[in-house]
């Protein structure tokens, strides 16, 4: 099978291999768009990359990825992969950068050919690094990692309201804030920054922000990360704030049964009681790509500077 994309055409091997079986969350994505559902096979992926390319490339460009690949489908054995292949075409972009003990080589997907060949190599999933590969130690953007404490629709009806409360916080800060389900648990709240801030530095105004929201919510909110003491409240997740961590890339999708996709929305439908994670899969989300909820009005927020945001979060925090 062969795709043609741009000046590029992609051959996908074993196109009809099956990555997705069949079972009862395809069944009921089939019966919510008339699809027919059914298994899933490596050639829908690869055309579900090339259709949703364009919401998703400004928002892999120039960043690292970590690979989430299932050669034998989901029902086999998954791995991440962090180097590039040496099989890997010279075309697709390369970034060398450093580890603790050495470098590592990423696939950086600059263009719609990388994410569908991806999708050829059975990457089900693009995790991306926080910074861009120019640099690699200041990210653009922090995200805050929501998953219910449990499996019940009142655990996610928390992390609506949680992804509410933190945004109203950041507005207090006067920072802008995103929001996306993650196609797996939960929710992530993102803020766009400027690239100014060092990791470190970030990942700290991250805990303290998150330190703040669970301070004013203590009946549902928990910084602590052992398990055994959140006591069934929700925990505020800033781990993902570091070097070399990285966060489902948006419209990705997830290695999970039914292919449920990473789906970027706007504030008004996180107060949507009919919202889970998983909403949104290969064969429903189609009809999302045609817009941008996070460009509403007309782009998307431009990243901040931390600074100001941080005197107003002292200020918060010495008032508490």
């Amino acid at each position: 099978m062969e795709i043609r994309t741009g000046r590029r055409t992609v051959e996908i091997s074993r196109p009809g291999k099956v990555l997705f079986p069949a079972g009862p969350a395809d069944a009921d994505a089939a019966r919510e768009d008339g699809s027919g559902g059914g298994a899933l096979t490596k050639a829908d992926l690869a055309e579900f990359y090339r259709k949703a390319a364009r919401r998703m490339l400004p928002h892999l460009r120039g960043r690292p990825l970590m690979l989430e690949r299932c050669p034998d489908g989901t029902d086999g054995e998954c791995f991440m992969q962090k180097d590039v292949p040496d099989h890997f075409p010279g075309w697709v972009h390369r970034a060398e950068l450093a580890k603790e003990d050495g470098t590592v080589t990423h696939v950086v997907c600059d263009d719609t050919a990388t994410l569908v060949y991806l999708a050829g190599q059975a990457c089900i999933t693009p995790h991306r690094w926080l910074a861009r590969a120019d640099r690699p130690d200041c990210p653009d953007r922090l995200v805050v990692d929501l998953d219910p404490p449990g499996a019940s629709r009142d655990d996610f009806t928390a992390v609506r309201e949680s992804a509410l409360l933190l945004r109203e916080l950041l507005d207090e800060l006067r920072l802008p804030s995103m929001v996306m389900t993650t196609g797996s648990r939960g929710l992530h709240v993102l803020v766009p920054l400027d690239r100014r801030a060092p990791f470190d530095e970030v990942r700290a105004f991250a805990r303290d922000l998150a330190d703040v929201l669970a301070a004013r919510n203590p009946a549902g909110l928990t910084t602590e990360p052992r398990k055994a003491a959140r006591k069934g409240r929700l925990y505020l997740d800033v781990q993902r704030n570091a070097y070399a961590q990285t966060a489902v890339a948006p419209y990705a999708v997830r290695a999970r049964p039914g292919a449920p996709v990473a789906t970027p929305l706007s504030w008004d439908e996180v107060d949507d009681p009919e919202l889970t994670s998983g909403r949104w899969t290969l064969t429903t989300v189609g009809s999302r790509l045609g817009r941008d909820p996070w460009q509403d009005g007309g782009a998307a927020p431009r990243g901040r500077s931390l600074g100001p945001a941080r005197r107003r979060l002292d200020a918060l925090r010495a008032r508490a």
